[in-house]
């Protein structure tokens, strides 16, 4: 049976949107690993567009010649025995909390923008996630390419807004207050942003790779999905920028910047904030799922449906505490699986 060819844009598409999630279309990852570093944070944004391109290239291109269905073969061939256990291990437990966080996220919008009870959007969240991810990886490719080009555009407007009408583009200049920020180096504060994003994406990156056999196409897709990422972050950097130290003081900083010009664009960006949080949600579970079980069997549906019960009870005690704290942590995990990524390309030629 030949692979499906899938396109270009649906491997950038679906690359960009496993990346974007609740952090950075909400402008807070941006903020705390670029944002406070002012004008360096550019540079450090930089840093992390290159990481993406070549690293999402070697992963979608080991996918495909391990013809793998979750992230564990790759991981195992770059990782070894040792190395690629504890990786392994630290994905499994990040998607699952990844995907708690992103039901307590919808909790919190509905809760914040809407008046609505916390459970109403996390129970809905949970069930719009389950629901998809039943339809396999093919519904899943579908769902995330879909909502992507939504997402940058929402992200374009409300930035070129915020330039549009900053009271002095210059100011920005003036920022820097990297004792605030995630990581205190602007480079390594890249380099982490991008391994962290990265050991969350190979659950998708992998089977991703897997589902075409046009090596162009994945080489393509790497790098439109590089391109993306970066010039949506470089928007929201700026949109950031323009606005502090105000923007700071926000957990969605992008909401706050959208509700300054009109009360029905911040109402917009919540809903392509929910949207977005979808596609990490849908990601996170499939490659939590897919890693425990075969995706073509009956136990595949039913942890489905059970992890998305247990991640729903989850969500109520503020797990995505537990995940900012572990967030560093994924990206030092993410570090040793690029330098095994590396050390694969170099001496076993791996790809």
């Amino acid at each position: 049976m030949g692979k499906k060819e899938l396109s270009v844009f649906s491997i950038a598409a679906t690359y960009i949107g496993t990346v974007v999630g609740a952090g950075f279309a909400s402008g807070q990852e941006v903020l705390q690993f670029f944002g406070y570093h002012g004008i360096r944070g550019f540079i450090g944004l930089f840093v992390a567009a290159f990481i993406f391109i070549v690293y999402g290239y070697f992963i979608l291109l080991l996918g495909n010649r391990l013809n793998a269905v979750s992230h564990y073969e790759v991981i195992m061939k770059v990782g070894g025995p040792i190395f690629g256990k504890i990786i392994d291990y630290v994905i499994i437990f990040f998607l699952f909390g990844a995907f708690t966080a992103m039901l307590a996220g919808t909790g919190a919008i509905f809760k914040e923008q809407f008046g609505l009870p916390t459970q109403i959007g996390s129970i809905m969240m949970a069930v719009i996630s389950v629901m998809t991810v039943l339809t396999g990886i093919a519904g899943v490719i579908s769902a995330i390419s879909f909502v992507v080009p939504i997402l940058l555009i929402g992200v374009f407007l409300v930035s070129v807004l915020a330039i549009f009408y900053a009271p002095d583009i210059a100011v920005i200049a003036g920022i820097s207050m990297p004792f605030d920020a995630a990581v205190k180096n602007f480079f390594i504060s890249g380099i982490i942003y991008a391994s962290y994003n990265l050991l969350m994406s190979v659950a998708i990156l992998a089977p991703l790779g897997n589902q075409t056999s046009k090596k162009s196409n994945l080489k393509l897709g790497a790098l439109f999905g590089g391109i993306g990422l970066w010039l949506g972050a470089t928007m929201i950097l700026i949109a950031i920028l323009t606005n502090m130290p105000k923007a700071a003081q926000y957990q969605i900083p992008m909401l706050y910047i959208a509700g300054k010009y009109s009360e029905t664009l911040k109402l917009i960006y919540s809903f392509i904030l929910i949207a977005e949080i979808y596609t990490t949600a849908v990601g996170n579970l499939y490659g939590f799922v897919a890693r425990l079980t075969d995706t073509k069997s009956i136990k595949y549906k039913i942890y489905t449906i059970v992890t998305g019960g247990i991640a729903l009870i989850l969500s109520n005690f503020g797990f995505s505490k537990l995940v900012h704290y572990m967030y560093p942590v994924a990206g030092y995990a993410g570090i040793v699986m690029l330098i095994g990524l590396t050390y694969g390309v170099i001496k076993k030629k791996t790809i």
